[in-house]
């Protein structure tokens, strides 16, 4: 039942995690105030492309998991479920939003993604059913070059892949500085909170103990031993007073 319990649980964190990731990342699409790096380049994407943007989350979701083969990365379950449910879950969510005019709006959708998009990564990641993509990539990288800093590759990364959406028109502002900032720090609290503890491997039962030997003897019984340290006699025997020693008599001369 426990089993049961726990593999219940940790689906359902994958899953929220998941549509609370693509969640987040529709709320700070319409801030317009600015996006994170991987996002920045889905945006300027569709923007080029003219696809829609939970489409190209998935699509590059699924291109960046084909760069797991020579890095001899293996897949979980949450991470195929992330490239596609994230995509499909920002889609619907930016059907659902109203368009924020006032700057009060956009502020607030702008802080409720980002801090949403830390609950959503604690969430999914503390399920450990498998990390998503690009995650994967950054740590697969790491592992075949064990001398790289993962902070440095995971900074080139970001970088390269925020110029590039850059580039192709994706929305780079407070919303990108606020994102780097606070994300570390939002990870830090919400991943241990929700991380379900490994299962404790089942501890064998003791052994019980050897029926005696038949027709062994019982065990020495051992001797009562009164005050003074000598044995007690048993029924039917006679005590031996304890010597006690001469003590010769003065001579008088």
């Amino acid at each position: 039942m426990l089993v049961i319990e726990r593999a219940t649980r940790r689906l359902t964190q994958l899953s929220g995690g998941l549509v609370l990731y693509g969640a987040s990342m529709a709320l700070m699409i319409e801030s317009r105030l600015g996006l994170d790096p991987w996002d920045v380049f889905h945006q300027g994407l569709s923007d080029v492309t003219g696809v829609r943007f939970g489409w190209i989350v998935i699509l590059v979701g699924a291109a960046v998991l084909l760069l797991w083969i020579p890095l001899r990365q293996r897949p979980g379950l949450g991470t195929v479920a992330n490239v596609v449910v994230v995509g499909l879950a920002a889609d619907a969510t930016l059907a659902l939003l109203p368009t924020a005019e006032p700057m009060a709006l956009r502020i607030a959708f702008l802080v409720s993604g980002v801090v949403l998009n830390g609950v959503a990564t604690g969430l999914y990641i503390g399920a450990r059913l498998g990390p998503g993509p690009r995650d994967g990539l950054m740590t697969g990288y790491v592992a075949r070059r064990p001398g790289r800093s993962v902070r440095l590759v995971r900074t080139v990364i970001e970088v390269t892949v925020l110029a590039v959406g850059w580039l192709l028109g994706g929305t780079v502002g407070v919303g990108t500085v606020l994102y780097a900032v606070a994300i570390g720090p939002l990870a830090h609290v919400f991943i241990p909170l929700f991380t379900v503890p490994p299962r404790e491997p089942s501890r064998p039962e003791p052994a019980p103990p050897a029926s005696p030997t038949r027709g062994a003897p019982p065990p020495a019984r051992a001797e009562p031993a009164a005050a003074d340290g000598l044995p007690v006699p048993r029924s039917g025997q006679r005590a031996v007073a304890d010597p006690q020693p001469v003590q010769s008599a003065e001579v008088t001369r």
